[in-house]
């Protein structure tokens, strides 16, 4: 089958305008500096600290905003700063955990929910999708070589919309685990 792009998700912040407006002052905007593989998507120049009860993080803000914030880390992550963060995929916030304050230069936002480690996933286009014969919300393995820590992921979710553009994310400690520096090529090979 053929394979498609695999990027790396560091840890990173979506929020509301309302959210960015308290934590980089009223009438703030995000100014990018980097488009992402995702039409649409930025990195964007904001960065705030993930401050938790046992530490803290830098965190890039990516754009646009959101209808509600979240914040997307590793597991790892999770325990150095000392929080639960549930997996999900993106957006899918409902009884997740908060216990991270945003700081910003304009102003602190504590969090009561938000907090993920996101599942792994492959955005597709609708003629993606039917080139590879899955659907949205399916749940696939996906096999990863890499020199010397190749890898089968199970429990990645098909994402199907015509926003989006082909590429598989995994997170920093997936990627690990892989041995993925940049970013590699994934093919699915379970269903």
């Amino acid at each position: 089958m053929e394979k498609f792009l695999v990027e790396i998700s560091a840890r990173h912040v979506h929020v509301s305008q309302e959210d960015l407006e308290v934590l980089f002052g009223k009438g703030a905007e995000l100014h990018p500096v980097k488009d992402l593989s995702q039409p649409g998507q930025y990195a964007s120049e904001e960065k705030v600290v993930l401050r938790g009860p046992k530490g803290e993080l830098s965190a890039r803000i990516l754009g646009p905003t959101r209808s509600e914030t979240q914040v997307e880390i590793t597991l790892t992550e999770a325990r150095q700063l000392g929080v639960k963060a549930l997996i999900r995929e993106s957006g899918d916030l409902d009884g997740t955990e908060g216990g991270l304050t945003l700081v910003g230069p304009a102003g602190e936002l504590p969090l009561e929910k938000g907090v993920i480690a996101a599942k792994r996933h492959v955005h597709m286009t609708p003629s993606d999708a039917e080139k590879y014969g899955v659907t949205n919300g399916q749940v696939v393995g996906v096999k990863i070589e890499t020199p010397e820590r190749s890898i089968v992921f199970g429990d990645t979710v098909i994402r199907v919309s015509d926003k989006y553009a082909l590429a598989m994310h995994v997170d920093t400690d997936e990627a690990n685990a892989a041995g993925i520096s940049g970013s590699a090529e994934g093919e699915i090979v379970s269903f």
